[in-house]
């Protein structure tokens, strides 16, 4: 089977968020001797980057995102130990410390950035729901982040995400994070208002945002 094919099976495999094909085409792709960087790169990722760009076109819907995403969490579980095998380890975009800010249990929406933020080689530290302001900046010292994401998705909960910002101010840190906030109730006109570097209003925007913040 050619490399062409390969790749195409693994981004098939990606797009119908089908975790079976997917471990299979990996299997094969694997014993004819692709390497695993390949397997992500070449197959796996554009499959990705196709299921989020249909996703902010509102051709796909939340049940198709998940599907592709448990998928991916899957061939990672196989991909991971033959980097290890190799003695090589896969080269990370970055870090991002992720969550829901104090007061909001809601979870959909982040959870979605980062099964994205980890497709594009992210790191992602994932705090949960309900996380304090400071236990964002405590999180992104302790694992050396590029980036705190924060989600809120109710306006009673978006001064918390100010609240990262100024605990990073107090600390005389403000300059070592990118901080990139969104949630169903924040604008660009929030983002803007409190200082953040970005504003995310799709998990699209928030991978975009999170390649071009460690680009810099």
């Amino acid at each position: 089977m050619s490399d062409e094919s390969i790749h195409q099976r693994l981004s098939a495999a990606i797009i119908a968020g089908e975790k079976d094909k997917l471990s299979a085409a990996i299997e094969d792709a694997l014993k004819g001797g692709t390497p695993p960087a390949d397997i992500i790169e070449k197959g796996m990722s554009p499959g990705m980057k196709d299921v989020g760009e249909k996703f902010a076109r509102y051709e796909i819907y939340l049940p198709e995102m998940l599907l592709a995403a448990e998928a991916w969490e899957t061939a990672m579980k196989i991909l991971e130990p033959k980097f290890l095998e190799a003695g090589t380890e896969r080269k990370k975009t970055g870090r991002v410390v992720l969550g829901t800010v104090k007061g909001d249990v809601h979870s959909i929406g982040k959870n979605i950035v980062g099964a994205m933020l980890k497709m594009s080689g992210f790191e992602v530290f994932d705090l949960g729901i309900d996380i304090a302001a400071s236990a964002f900046v405590t999180k992104a010292e302790e694992t050396g982040a590029d980036i705190i994401a924060a989600s809120a998705l109710m306006s009673t909960t978006m001064p918390q995400q100010k609240s990262i910002i100024e605990h990073l101010e107090a600390r005389g840190e403000r300059g070592k994070y990118h901080v990139l906030i969104g949630g169903g109730s924040t604008s660009q006109e929030w983002a803007d208002s409190i200082g953040a570097d970005g504003y995310g209003r799709t998990a699209g925007d928030a991978v975009t945002l999170a390649l071009k913040a460690v680009a810099k």
